[in-house]
């Protein structure tokens, strides 16, 4: 796994052995990452990465200038690895949040202007993080929230839902707080 492009460019995560995350990919997160760069100014964002693994999407996004990353992770050895890899990149705006994703959505008082998730496609009621994301209130005007999700799952029928993109195994689906949308 590496960063694919920004400050960090090139370098290497690895993850210790006991680390039991499924990253994107890295063909996924650099075409992700080419998409976003059209639609976002990256220095003036601030991101949140719910399920953050190994932290992968965080760096890239704190690779590329954004304000601030605040990455969710339960896990405590996935959380500490993130912490660490953080300070060892020199990292100072990527704040790792050790909680449970859904309880965190419910309490969060902030808003983003992107919000990564990346449930483990098993994991059972994790389109809530759509739900949640919208009815909090945690998207900005304009603000995207990118699902990441197997092939077995369609947001297509979500009022809020924008588009979305397939990259070998990966689904992206955008879910996108628009003013018009707000007008509904």
């Amino acid at each position: 796994m590496r960063i694919i492009s920004g400050t960090y460019k090139g370098r290497a995560i690895n993850p210790p052995s006991n680390l039991r995350a499924r990253p994107t990919t890295d063909f996924a997160k650099e075409n992700l990452f080419n998409v976003l760069a059209n639609l976002i100014d990256f220095e003036e964002c601030d991101v949140l990465d719910l399920f953050a693994g190994t932290g992968s999407i965080s760096y890239e996004f704190a690779s590329r200038g954004v304000r601030s990353v605040t990455a969710v992770e339960i896990n405590p050895v996935h959380h500490n690895f993130i912490r660490k890899t953080a300070r060892e990149l020199g990292i100072d705006n990527l704040y790792a949040v050790k909680a449970n994703v859904f309880l965190y959505l419910k309490s969060c008082n902030k808003q983003f202007d992107v919000i990564f998730s990346d449930a483990p496609y098993d994991l059972e009621g994790s389109e809530e993080v759509i739900r949640l994301v919208m009815e909090n209130d945690l998207l900005r005007p304009d603000g995207f929230l990118i699902f990441e999700h197997s092939k077995n799952m369609n947001f297509s029928s979500d009022p809020n839902f924008w588009q979305s993109r397939k990259y070998g195994s990966v689904n992206f689906s955008f879910i996108k707080k628009c003013e018009k949308n707000l007008e509904l």
